[in-house]
């Protein structure tokens, strides 16, 4: 036993001891574009035209990485990757960036024999302090107040003189008493989170509601929770291993993204995210006229189906993915086709049903935004009222572009908009030299036990300190079997562990010279050390 558990330690040990070679990841840049089968022969073939030497590529669901000789080659490679696969850099479809891969040997990898995850101050890459402006959340709550203002005294046939938000307020105008007393009645007992209170006299009657200072601190609170949320499904769903996303005081969130060199490159992944749009289509007779004629008409946009046939939508958004609450991938009842099944809150659903209801026989198109730029992924005929807040996008969508699109929709828009304050990026070389000494520190530490140990209890020292290098072995091979990450602090605890292990044969062996003192033969003395100790 002992020996299966020794050379199991050994073999979950050795990945860390190879280290990590130079490699560039390249992963997609849009929603909508894929990493085809394809992709592995034509990146090999690009490395090389340019007389680069892959040393292995791994395919993995979301990202190709590229593992290399050298940082000269990592530079090089990367260089004619984003020239080939971005020729129009202004708008790239794909994402390549610096990374590092383990070193180890293929079968040990075979075997799911890989090393510890190394920190940020080990590996290098680059942290990032994110300041959350959390007053826009409150005012995104207000706003979202004032529509469920408006729908709730639409649906009691209750009129008002206009309905707006002040800074960090909602005002409803009313002409007369009668009328705004029983909108605050309704009002307080629909919105709980909002105090009200009545203003003005005569012809300038409203009411003016602010949040409760308990609703407005949750709101925040909930903005900082979404805002990591999403940073994480993000960073996740977007192939970046071994993010720390964490919050740091109340405002502030904290991103180390380990073994990423490009700073402009995290950036951009930071960035990424897809919303939902759904908006009408132009096709009013003189809208129809005016495409006729080669113009863009008053109001509408240009914009490009999957299959490239332009179309024309409407300025006016009916709904985004904020009044989403699910996004998953399926399949179409009727056609079998796949399709991603959106589910709407309570007040994406009655929008929904009202516009469906008014436009039927219309077009309305379903808009994929990503950096900016929006694709048209379908724009189906309305050709009944759709209620119950369940949506469905398909057409020409494969399984994984329907599971893709479902993965960016969930991971959703910023609760609140973030600006990075502070950005450091740690190269590798400073990390192997803190690794370098680290291990150094470990090793100096476990010879300097070993000697005090072999001088002081001789034979019995020896049988101590193979037992601690044991104990060392193990504990890597747990490590490295957990993947846990290891960082400088981490190497410290390791040293202090080796330290605080030899303490039981201290004891032991204190415990044995005791016995043979009161006239034991070696083997009781033996046996009680160990025994009762």
């Amino acid at each position: 036993l002992m020996g299966l558990a020794f050379t199991l330690g050994l073999l979950y040990t050795l990945p860390n001891f190879f280290g990590e070679a130079p490699a560039v990841q390249v992963s997609p840049g849009k929603a909508t574009v894929k990493l085809g089968s394809e992709m592995p022969d034509r990146i090999r073939q690009v490395l090389s035209q340019a007389g680069v030497q892959e040393r292995g590529l791994f395919v993995e669901p979301n990202s190709i990485r590229v593992r290399l000789a050298d940082t000269d080659q990592q530079l090089k490679a990367k260089d004619a990757l984003q020239r080939s696969l971005n020729p129009e850099a202004s708008d790239p479809a794909y994402v390549v960036a610096l990374n590092l891969l383990s070193a180890s040997p293929r079968w040990l990898s075979e075997l799911r024999a890989l090393p510890m995850y190394l920190g940020l101050d080990l590996r290098g890459g680059v942290h990032f302090l994110l300041q959350v402006d959390l007053k826009q959340a409150a005012i995104k709550r207000y706003d979202a107040f004032a529509g469920d203002v408006r729908s709730l005294l639409r649906d009691k046939n209750i009129r008002h003189a206009g309905i707006s938000r002040e800074a960090e307020s909602i005002r409803v105008n009313f002409r007369d008493v009668e009328t705004r007393s029983k909108s605050l009645a309704l009002l307080r007992d629909s919105l709980a989170d909002i105090d009200w209170v009545e203003l003005g006299e005569a012809e300038s009657l409203s009411l003016v509601g602010k949040l409760k200072p308990e609703a407005e601190k949750r709101a925040m609170e909930n903005a900082l929770k979404q805002n990591i949320s999403t940073l994480n499904n993000r960073i996740n769903e977007l192939g970046v291993a071994e993010p720390i996303i964490a919050q740091q005081g109340t405002e502030r969130v904290v991103v180390q993204l380990p073994g990423v060199q490009d700073t402009a490159k995290a950036k951009d992944i930071l960035g990424r995210t897809a919303t939902l749009e759904i908006r009408m289509v132009c096709d009013s007779p003189e809208e129809v006229s005016a495409i006729s004629a080669g113009t863009v008409p008053f109001g509408c946009e240009r914009y490009l189906e999957r299959g490239g046939v332009p179309v024309m939508v409407r300025k006016q958004v009916i709904l985004t993915g904020d009044n989403l609450t699910d996004a998953q991938a399926g399949f179409d009842s009727n056609t079998q086709e796949p399709a991603v099944h959106l589910s709407l809150d309570a007040k994406g659903a009655r929008i929904f049903r009202d516009v469906t209801r008014e436009n039927v026989g219309r077009r309305m198109a379903i808009l994929l935004v990503e950096k900016g730029k929006g694709e048209v992924v379908t724009a189906p005929v309305i050709r009944t009222e759709i209620g119950g807040g369940r949506v469905q996008i398909s057409g020409r969508m494969t399984t994984e572009e329907a599971n893709d699109v479902a993965l960016l929709l969930r991971a959703g828009s910023l609760a609140a908009p973030m600006e990075i304050i502070k950005e450091r990026t740690i190269g590798p070389s400073l990390g192997a030299e803190n690794i370098s000494k680290g291990f150094n520190s470990t090793i100096w530490g476990f010879l300097a036990v070993t000697a005090f140990m072999v001088i002081y209890y001789m034979l019995f020292g020896v049988i101590s300190s193979i037992a601690l290098a044991t104990n060392l072995l193990l504990l890597v091979a747990v490590l490295s079997m957990l993947q846990a990450t290891l960082t400088l602090p981490g190497i410290a605890a390791i040293a202090l562990t080796l330290g605080m292990a030899i303490d039981a044969n201290v004891l032991i062996n204190e415990r044995i010279r005791e016995e043979r003192h009161r006239g034991r033969r070696v083997v009781q003395a033996v046996e009680l050390g160990y025994k009762e100790a």
